[in-house]
């Protein structure tokens, strides 16, 4: 009887997986390349794979690993480092708060689902459902492990080959941007409703001139999570 259903739920895990999978090969391109980027990086500044690859798996945060590139280098303390690091990744506050409902079934993979809530992952779990019969929790954790996944594989290929290749980064990162993109259209498309992709751009909008290109994400952030948590109930 057990090894019935232990062959049932290993059927309903790799069906989770074979549905999960199409949907990461766009974050595919992009969290290689980008990962190979901060491996060479890592690499010239006296680093090697193994510190890729820890940084890649308990890290895991794109811009944070190259912010941290150079405090390594430049002997950065402790202090300065936590206080950049959570200015680089005050956004995934409200990533988190955006998926409390969507993940309080989650069980043992909380933690990770937690850990792995990366921009593009977030995005992903909002515009992707599993098809009939594929269990939402398997299908979902299945889209952050391999997201996960594909830059662990970035970052330790680039510092293993950074030693014997010469790489120009620059314009690398518009990758993930064309990525987003994409994301957004599709999910305009999918939807009827687009007041809170509207709210989103003029939120936006209003934040970069007022802050500037390198100041307006979490002021933006913040107007956005306010707007549309009073409008809940009006946007159903």
């Amino acid at each position: 009887m057990k090894s019935i259903w232990m062959g049932q739920k290993r059927e309903e895990i790799w069906r989770a997986f074979k549905d999960a999978f199409p949907h990461t090969i766009p974050i595919m391109l992009g969290y290689v390349l980008m990962g190979i980027a901060f491996g060479i990086l890592l690499q010239k500044a006296g680093y090697g794979f193994v510190w890729a690859f820890f940084m890649a798996v308990f890290i895991y945060a794109g811009a944070m690993q190259f912010v941290a590139v150079g405090l390594l280098a430049g002997g950065v303390d402790i202090w300065s480092t936590f206080v950049l690091s959570l200015m680089v990744n005050a956004r995934q506050i409200f990533y988190a708060i955006g998926m409390l409902g969507t993940f309080n079934k989650m069980g043992k993979k909380l933690p990770y689902m937690i850990h792995s809530l990366t921009d593009e992952t977030f995005a992903l779990l909002n515009l992707k459902k599993p098809s009939c019969g594929v269990d939402c929790n398997y299908f979902m954790f299945f889209i952050a492990f391999l997201n996960h996944i594909y830059w662990i594989i970035g970052c330790v290929l680039g510092a293993l080959i950074g030693s014997s290749i010469v790489f120009d980064t620059r314009g690398i990162d518009f990758i993930m941007t064309a990525v987003f993109v994409v994301i957004f259209i599709e999910q305009w498309k999918c939807n009827t409703n687009h007041i809170p992709a509207m709210i989103g751009i003029f939120c936006s909008l209003i934040c970069l001139i007022l802050f500037g290109s390198e100041n307006f994400l979490l002021p933006a952030l913040c107007l956005i999570t306010l707007i549309l948590s009073f409008l809940k109930r009006k946007l159903g």
